[in-house]
């Protein structure tokens, strides 16, 4: 029996000094594959990325579009205040003379003329453009002024070019 013991602890012994000598840190398998593994999700990861300057020109046409509708709004309100509500008038909006149409902005022109754009931006009739675009003719906002009493004006974007 204390044959058994002894080679026993012996085996233990040599089972430990083993695991010391050979646990000192990675292998370079481990290491070729973290480095392999981090190069593929940093492959996956980056087209998502790559074109956010496309993302970021759509989010501010469509912050031009609310502009828009609300400088319309506030270009209405006075004109209904000073009734200025006919075919062909114009109104003060922040001390500028704004051209009306049955209330609202006459053309894009106009309505920019209340709005407080960014060298980005272009307003030519009919629409407000966005400069750095790909294609500023598919990256815009088109605004078409009413043309008779009790409508309202449409607003339509394209954000293909952005």
């Amino acid at each position: 029996m204390s044959f058994l013991r002894n080679t026993l602890e012996k085996m233990n012994m040599n089972i430990k000094m083993y695991m010391k000598k050979h646990q000192a840190g990675f292998t370079l398998i481990e290491l070729v594959l973290v480095i392999v593994l981090v190069g593929v999700l940093a492959a996956v990861a980056l087209p998502k990325f790559v074109d956010l300057g496309s993302d970021a020109r759509i989010s501010a046409i469509k912050g031009v579009d609310g502009a828009m509708r609300s400088a319309n709004a506030v270009i209405y309100a006075k004109a209904a205040v000073s009734n200025s509500m006919g075919a062909s008038s114009s109104v003060s909006v922040g001390g500028v003379s704004i051209t009306t149409a049955y209330g609202f902005a006459a053309n894009a022109s106009e309505l920019a003329k209340a709005m407080d754009l960014s060298t980005d931006f272009l307003a030519s009739d009919p629409d407000i453009r966005h400069t750095g675009a790909t294609d500023a003719t598919l990256c815009k906002d088109v605004y078409t002024p009413v043309t008779a009493q009790n409508t309202v004006p449409v607003y339509v974007m394209t954000l293909t070019g952005c």
